[in-house]
């Protein structure tokens, strides 16, 4: 049986999902071959008996796993080489990556590009997409994106941890020597933005820049196989 992520699609084939982007580095790192399978906001619920509301979603010989998390534990569990979390210490550091980056990243930047995610979404999913998102945010998307410009350096000054550990700590990776599951976590918010949006989110000698590049590249080139605007000015 194929391995098959389902994965979230824009227009113009761009893969927005920054869960579902974890996730294909996951399988890429593991070295395992997969069909990343484009699919809709409004399709994902007619998937596996509608039993699920987001991806990714693997499936992988008759086993089916939704979320991120649970799709790297499985790996791990299926597959013990090349292991995501090399102890469970490793892996509470990425939960602590995670909540770095959603309590201080995230919240900047969703604001900025939910626009760009709606006008990228595909035509039957727009209607859904701008109820849902502007049920979320309590405005409207124009409202939630104006002014996005006066945004851009409070954003830069949200990634000031893993700058200072480019620059100053002199690591390659977040993970340290190697690439790991925490830097696939802060990779997948850039591709997500870098997927629908123009907005140059980065100075152009911002260290994140060639540190976001560096991680692209990785497992064969895994961070370019989808469509994306350039990150920085």
């Amino acid at each position: 049986m194929a391995r098959i992520l389902h994965d979230l699609v824009c227009i113009d084939d761009r893969r927005p999902s920054p869960f579902c982007w974890r996730s294909k580095f996951a399988l890429a790192h593991k070295g395992l071959a997969f069909e990343a399978r484009a699919v809709g906001f409004t399709a994902i619920p007619r998937l596996y008996g509608g039993g699920h509301k987001t991806v990714p979603i693997l499936e992988d010989d008759g086993r089916v796993i939704a979320d991120s998390w649970a799709i790297a534990d499985y790996l791990d569990q299926a597959y013990p080489d090349h292991p995501l979390f090399a102890s469970p210490a490793e892996r509470a550091l990425c939960r602590f990556t995670e909540a770095w980056v959603f309590s201080s990243v995230a919240p900047l930047l969703f604001p900025m590009v939910v626009r760009d995610i709606h006008d990228h979404a595909l035509e039957q999913d727009r209607a859904y997409f701008r109820e849902s998102r502007e049920q979320r945010l309590g405005r409207t998307l124009e409202q939630a994106s104006a002014g996005r410009e006066q945004q851009i350096d409070a954003l830069r000054a949200s990634l000031g941890p893993l700058r200072l550990m480019l620059t100053v700590q002199g690591q390659s990776f977040i993970s340290g020597d190697r690439p790991g599951y925490a830097d696939y976590i802060v990779v997948g918010i850039l591709l997500w933005a870098a997927s629908v949006t123009t907005l140059p989110l980065l100075a152009h000698d911002d260290p994140v820049v060639e540190w976001f590049e560096r991680v692209r590249d990785l497992h064969g080139g895994i961070g370019r196989t989808s469509p994306t605007y350039a990150i920085a000015s």
